[in-house]
């Protein structure tokens, strides 16, 4: 991997991270496209420049991590879920899943389709929680639960949190904004996981194909995070289930 092409894979995470469209997905999709193959130093780059999406997040919403309260039991009671599942799956995850277009390809379109039927049939209650101070623990614990989902590269971690948590009850904003702070320890611990798995077999090169992927990834990430909180003042996700299935049926048709 040069540098122009980490740049690239920099764009699409920042872009794909807090969208319902699955930013592993896209990587891997992205990775095909360029034809890279998934090699171990990949793998490991398409997870670690997720440290740019984190650190994004942590800049736009550092009062609220700062005032703290009880967010952090909370956003831990949702975490826990996917820790467990995903160490215990965490070999099958990058040994087989990360490896399979296929996988990632059918995650797209079924997920774009249970998007699509999620919205034409939810509707949200009046009591539905509107801060995050309002969300209980049972709630969080759901809503880890759904984000599980996501250790299946193509089903993305933002739409299985914010489906999760408009299922449970909770306002479309209270649980886009509850997943970009679950993003943190989520994808800290799987940045963390792999990197202490795989950060000796990485070069000097590489590590600085790493940082710029990093960079862009941030850069990106801050303008996406804006966007989607403009974005569902006014709309449903029907627009991102669209894309997912389109994105999915133009990969079968270009590499069938």
């Amino acid at each position: 991997m040069n540098i122009v092409q980490a740049v690239i894979f920099g764009v699409v995470e920042g872009v794909s991270e807090f969208l319902p469209i699955s930013s592993t997905g896209h990587l891997m999709l992205t990775a095909r496209y360029l034809g890279i193959s998934q090699t171990e130093f990949v793998k490991s780059f398409e997870i670690a420049i997720q440290l740019g999406a984190i650190l994004a997040v942590a800049v736009l919403y550092w009062k609220t991590l700062i005032r703290g309260g009880d967010i952090y039991l909370k956003l831990l009671a949702a975490f826990i879920p996917t820790a467990v599942i995903g160490g215990i799956l965490y070999k099958v995850v990058k040994g087989f899943l990360l490896e399979s277009s296929t996988v990632v390809l059918w995650a797209l379109f079924l997920g774009g389709i249970a998007l699509i039927i999620f919205e034409w049939l939810h509707r949200e209650k009046v009591s539905a929680a509107a801060e995050l101070s309002q969300i209980s623990y049972p709630q969080a614990v759901l809503i880890g639960l759904f984000q599980s989902l996501a250790i299946v590269p193509g089903v993305s971690r933002a739409a299985a949190t914010i489906v999760g948590g408009l299922v449970v009850g909770l306002r479309r904003k209270t649980i886009v904004e509850f997943s970009f702070l679950l993003a943190i320890p989520t994808m800290a611990a799987a940045v963390g996981l792999d990197l202490f798995r795989s950060a000796n077999a990485f070069n000097r090169e590489q590590f600085l194909v790493l940082s710029i992927g990093f960079l862009v990834s941030f850069a990106v990430a801050l303008l996406a995070i804006r966007f989607l909180l403009v974005f569902i003042k006014k709309h449903t996700f029907i627009p991102f289930g669209i894309y997912r299935i389109l994105l999915a049926v133009a990969f079968w048709i270009k590499f069938r």
